[in-house]
This record gives structure tokens, sequence and C-alpha cells, in this order.
């Protein structure tokens, strides 16, 4: 079992920035994929961004150029850096992680989830 928690989530204004945080509770070794995942109200669970085993990025076309995700083995840390956020980035952020190098898009596909931390950009 894993669990994972969220941080960094604000109210910012549009053109800021926040940096969100994802704290493992065990080693986040390059079997597993983590990713970040957002849902707005009313709207899905969306894609946003994801690391594979072997630290490939991958993000959505809506935050690439944006959007930075990393991780940090050595801390069993996830991070996602957001700049130039604009007010269709709100939503609830949630961080996952998937048994698993590879990365997928499709939420059903990881196997554990964060609680979220809410970003709200303002106009």
């Amino acid at each position: 079992q894993v669990q994972l928690v969220e941080s960094g989530g604000g109210l910012v204004q549009a053109g800021g920035s926040l940096r969100l945080s994802c704290a493992a509770s065990r080693r986040t070794t390059s079997t597993y994929a983590m990713g970040w995942f957002r849902q707005a109200p009313g709207k899905g669970r969306e894609f946003v961004a994801a690391v594979s085993g072997g630290s490939a990025t991958y993000y959505a076309d809506s935050v690439k150029g944006r959007f930075t995700i990393s991780r940090d083995n050595t801390e069993n840390t996830l991070y996602l850096q957001m700049n130039s956020l604009k007010p269709e980035d709100t939503a609830v952020y949630y961080c996952a992680l998937r048994v698993g190098s590879v990365v997928v898009t499709t939420p059903t596909l990881y196997n554990y989830w964060g609680q979220g931390t809410q970003v709200t950009v303002s106009s």
C-alpha cells in the first residue's frame, strides 16, 4: 500500500506560479510511473503530466510549455511546477502512482491516488 499526500495548492492570479508536491509513503523507484491529474467542477478527471520510471516526461497539450513535472526518488516526492497559470487551470489536482514504469494517461490505470489539492486561478 502507498499513501500519497499532495501540498502546495492555493489561490493565485492569472500569470502567476505554484509548485505542487506529492509525498509518497514508500520509495518511489524506477518501477513506478507517477503523474498529475486534475478535475474541475462538473468535469471528468483529466491527465496533466506524468513521468516514467526512467524519468521521461509527458504533458497534456493544454499545459505543455507552462508546467514541468519532476520526481526525486531519494525524497520519494513528485513535483509539478506550474507557471503562467490561467483561470482554466482551476481544478483539484491529484497525484497518482502506477505500478509499472510506463506512462499512461488513463486515470483508471493508476493504482494509488492522493486526496487532491485545490488550485484556483483568478482572472
